[in-house]
């Protein structure tokens, strides 16, 4: 079966209601490891020789990569004639809240962008160390207000007409703490400029190397 396939066939075996799951890819051919390293890069993999760790993510989560992004990349493997096994490593399955329905149904408060933030990561795995965010806000007219605002992130403007995207740390490297960013996102909330926040791309446990941290590539660009 191509390794794709066995992707799909994972994912479709997955419970109702799951939230994230941990596939391992080990290359069959040990010389085959770094080539499969730069085709799986854009599912962000955690490696241990040619063994590769992948989180895919529902995708009502808003976060990244999804079934359908590892399934594409996997492919790539299999174009390539790069030979291996995945198997499900484990997953999660998405709170479930139970609550009372009120006798009249009023209209729901919009989430504070740095509580969504403080949501996105708790989701998170425990060990991530670099991610990419991106902050759409609801009218382009909060544009010049909110890149002032979140000036301390350093705002890129990507994405949709009213977009930024930034990059965060958890420890070291490029990108700004998460703490930083939270409070970026306060000044946000704070001025009532509204919208959401979802992580783009995420990384776990990178080594730096010669470098303060790894590169992602947008529309031909360093990120």
């Amino acid at each position: 079966m191509a390794l794709a396939d066995r992707v799909d066939e994972i994912v479709r075996g997955l419970p109702r209601g799951w939230e994230r799951a941990r596939l391992e890819l080990t290359v069959e051919e040990p010389e085959d490891a770094d080539r499969a390293s730069l085709l799986l890069a854009p599912a962000t993999p955690g490696r241990s020789g040619r063994a590769f760790t992948l989180y895919v993510h529902h995708g009502a989560s808003e976060l990244s990569p999804t079934a359908g992004v590892v399934k594409r990349v996997v492919a790539r493997l299999d174009e390539a004639g790069i030979r291996g096994r995945v198997r499900l490593a484990g997953h999660e399955q998405a709170a479930v809240e139970v609550e009372a329905k009120p006798a009249a149904v009023e209209p729901e408060a919009p989430t504070a962008l740095a509580d969504a933030w403080d949501g996105l990561l708790r989701r998170l795995p425990p060990d991530w160390s670099d991610l990419y965010a991106e902050v759409e806000l609801d009218s382009t007219d909060y544009l010049d207000r909110g890149a002032l605002l979140l000036a301390p992130v350093n705002p890129a403007r990507y994405g949709g007409p009213s977009s930024f995207r930034f990059r965060s740390a958890s420890q070291k490297g490029y990108g700004v703490a998460p703490g930083m960013a939270r409070r970026a996102l306060e000044r946000l909330d704070d001025e009532g400029l509204r919208g959401r926040i979802r992580v783009l791309r995420v990384l776990s446990d990178t080594d730096a190397v010669s470098t303060q941290g790894p590169v992602w590539r947008v529309d031909g660009r360093s990120v």
